[in-house]
C-alpha cells in the first residue's frame, strides 16, 4: 500500500510563522510536522510516498530529500505556482497509486492516531475517514456516523474530518476537472452510501492557526 501527503497549502492563517517557510516545515516538539506525518504511514508498514508541493516546496524538498533516511521514498508533484486544490492535487496523483487504495494525511496535522498496518475497503466503499470530535474552530462539523457507515444531513453535525483516510482511486472516477476541494467528493460519497468511517478520541490538532500551534506546544510541555 502506497500513501499521499498534502503538503501544497499557502498556511496563510499562520501568518508571518509561513512567510519564509511552508507550514509543514513548522516544528512541534521539535520535529517537523510533516516528519511527523512521514513517521505515521511509515510506521504503518507504508514506504512509498508521493508529497505534493507548491507554495516554498523546493525547502520541503531539500528539507525531507528522497526519504533514504527515513527509510521510505518519496515522489514530488510539484503544483508550481499553479495550486491545484487537495482535490486536484491528488487526481493528478493517481498514477502513482493505480487502481489500489492509498493512505492520505494532510501534512498540517498533529495526532497520535496510529495508522493500522491492515486494512481494507469495504466493497462498494469509495473511502474510509479518520473523525475526531468537533474542534472549537468547526463546531458544525463534517459527518454523521452510524457504526461504520457515514452520511451528511441538515443541521450541525457531530464529527469531523481528520485528515486522515484511506482513499479509492474510483473516488475521483468521471472527474474532468483539475483543480477542486476534495470536500465535495467525500460529501456526495457519504450521500450515497459510500464512505465508511471510525471516531478516534485521542491527541488530533489542526495546526492551521498560530493559536492553535501555541495551544498544541503548551499541551505537549505539560505532558
Amino acid at each position: 500500500m502506497k500513501g499521499m501527503i498534502l503538503a501544497a497549502g499557502r498556511g496563510e492563517r499562520m501568518g508571518s510563522l509561513t512567510i519564509n517557510i511552508p507550514k509543514p516545515l513548522i516544528k512541534v516538539a521539535g520535529v517537523t510536522l510533516i516528519e511527523h506525518n512521514i513517521f505515521r504511514l511509515k510506521n504503518a508498514g507504508i514506504t512509498q510516498i508521493v508529497i505534493n508541493i507548491c507554495w516554498l516546496g523546493y525547502k520541503i524538498q531539500d528539507y525531507i530529500g528522497d526519504g533514504k533516511k527515513f527509510g521510505v521514498k518519496i515522489t514530488y508533484l510539484d503544483e508550481k505556482n499553479h495550486m491545484l486544490g487537495t482535490g486536484g492535487g491528488i487526481a493528478k496523483a493517481l498514477n502513482f497509486f493505480g487502481k489500489e487504495p492509498f493512505w492520505l494525511v494532510n501534512a498540517d496535522l498533529y495526532s497520535t492516531f496510529q495508522i493500522p498496518k491492515k486494512k481494507y475497503l469495504k466493497p462498494n466503499s469509495f473511502g474510509h475517514l479518520v473523525l475526531v470530535p468537533n474542534p472549537k474552530h468547526h463546531q458544525s462539523g463534517d459527518f454523521f456516523l452510524r457504526e461504520d457507515l457515514l452520511s451528511v444531513k441538515s443541521g450541525n453535525r457531530p464529527y469531523t474530518y481528520s485528515g486522515i483516510s484511506l482513499l479509492s482511486p474510483r473516488l475521483f472516477d468521471n472527474i474532468k476537472d483539475t483543480v477542486f476541494p476534495l470536500e465535495p467528493l467525500l460529501e456526495f460519497a457519504a450521500q450515497n452510501g459510500y464512505l465508511t468511517g471510525e471516531f478516534y478520541e485521542g491527541l488530533w490538532t489542526d495546526v492551521g492557526t498560530k493559536e492553535r500551534l501555541l495551544e498544541l506546544t503548551k499541551f505537549l510541555d505539560k505532558s
